[in-house]
């Protein structure tokens, strides 16, 4: 799934300073279908991380309502995180949808 955001530009934040964010603590998916959609992009993702060290765009949303994006590899995904490459954390209720490139 390739998510492009409405907003016209999206500042793009390093990985190393995800630790820092803070995230609400609802899902900003509100529909089941898009959660299910999320999941499965996320293993891909982390097949892409493990197999081939592919990196893609991560689209998250902070607590502040602030759309982030960071472009990493993911190395782990469970049903709550997903762990990038620096060993950051992100949670995945926070995530909007990924952009494989």
């Amino acid at each position: 799934m390739s998510f492009i955001p409405t907003a016209p530009t999206v500042e793009l934040v390093e990985k190393e300073i995800i630790g820092t964010l803070h995230f609400a603590p609802e899902d900003v998916l509100s529909d089941e279908a898009a959660r299910q959609r999320r999941r499965a992009d996320a293993d891909r993702a982390v097949t892409l991380g493990n197999a081939y060290h592919g990196k893609l765009d991560i689209y998250f949303q902070t607590a502040d309502g602030e759309t982030k994006r960071v472009a990493t590899t993911v190395w782990a995904a469970d049903a709550d995180h997903l762990t990038l490459k620096s060993g950051a954390s992100l949670p995945l209720r926070a995530v909007l949808g990924f952009d494989f490139y």
